[in-house]
């Protein structure tokens, strides 16, 4: 047992190309509160405490499977051999063997045996790659939530809970990380009118769940958020959910790993009229991934093109966009149409 451990703690020191490093993120459990809100009358911003096994906070399957991959990569070029050969020796496209490395597809045991025998993998290490491939495949805490997170949501959910920073753009109303229940729930019942109240609370339940990635005391996700005027101004579950949003907002502003900033209609033409957008880099990665969202399915971009130039127009935006300082002052404007906070 000592062996394993020992050779799980050099897969993660392999990983982590900078310290301090978290050696123990695969065993890691954390837990959340539920919180009432009680500043505003008929509203009630609601927290939800979590099973274990369901943790927003934790390191989900994916987190497992770009570390196998990762260590896979590592332990193939150590070896001296291609992708390509790689791929002839498990018989598989060269493309396998890429989507293997970058944690888009799933290891088997079988392949895993393969590969640390032609990567001359000696003991204990193969049993400490095959734990990480098991933990891997384990379910997210989004697949307890059935189909109310869609297959090609739950890609995305399962990234931004594996992500160290996420930038996003949105257009049409506030950033789901920064909604409050009766803010998720409003604009459901809009974009879903058969939706019953039971599905509307479970995805209510989900968004509370991503949520917690903000404050994690552990591994808080940084997020940079740039948000439409419009989307403030339009009055989503009457005033009272925009008042209480609102000051979501300028909480979420306090916090050291979030910014907020309003893109404001003085702004004018700006480079992202075409679609709202988000963008994610994993821990010890560059940014790396664009999502785009359409009406029932998304597109994942990750061409370095495609990466350079929505880094750029998401810059320009924040440069459009009023500062943070700017950005509290108006959304104390626009809670309750003028009257303070």
């Amino acid at each position: 047992m000592a062996g394993l451990v020992g050779a799980a703690e050099q897969i993660a020191s392999n990983i982590c190309s900078k310290p301090p490093c978290d050696k123990q993120m695969l065993f890691s459990k954390f837990s959340c509160g539920g919180v009432a809100d009680e500043q505003f009358p008929g509203v009630h911003t609601v927290g939800y405490l979590l099973t274990e096994g369901a943790m927003a906070t934790g390191p989900s399957p994916t987190v497992r499977r770009r570390q196998l991959g990762m260590e896979l990569r590592r332990l193939r070029e150590a070896a001296h051999k291609s992708q390509q050969e790689a791929a002839e020796w498990l018989g598989v496209p060269a493309t396998a063997i890429s989507k293997m490395e970058t944690g888009k597809q799933r290891v088997t045991q079988a392949y895993l045996k393969l590969l640390c025998q032609l990567y001359a993998v000696g003991s204990p290490h193969p049993e400490a790659l095959e734990r990480l491939r098991r933990e891997a495949d384990q379910r997210g805490w989004w697949a307890s939530y059935g189909d109310t997170v869609p297959s090609w949501f739950a890609s995305y959910v399962g990234m931004e809970t594996a992500a160290a920073e996420v930038w996003t753009y949105e257009s049409e109303f506030v950033p789901g990380l920064l909604q409050i229940p009766e803010y998720v729930a409003a604009v459901t019942a809009a974009t879903n009118p058969a939706a019953t109240p039971e599905r509307i609370q479970r995805i209510v339940e989900v968004r509370a769940a991503r949520q917690q990635r903000l404050t994690s005391e552990d591994n808080p996700l940084t997020l940079r958020a740039v948000v439409n005027e419009a989307a403030l101004r339009r009055e989503v579950g009457g005033p009272d959910v925009m008042r209480a949003q609102a000051h979501r907002l300028i909480e979420a502003a306090k916090l050291p790993n979030v910014t907020v900033q309003i893109l404001p209609f003085a702004a004018g033409a700006h480079p992202a009229m075409l679609s709202a957008f988000t963008m994610l880099r994993f821990p010890e990665e560059p940014m790396n991934t664009v999502y785009v969202e359409l009406d029932s399915a998304a597109l994942y971009l990750e061409a370095p093109s495609e990466i350079e130039r929505y880094a750029a127009t998401f810059e320009r935006l924040t440069n459009l966009a009023i500062d943070t300082a700017g950005t509290v002052n108006l959304l104390n404007q626009i809670g309750l149409r003028g009257r303070p906070l």
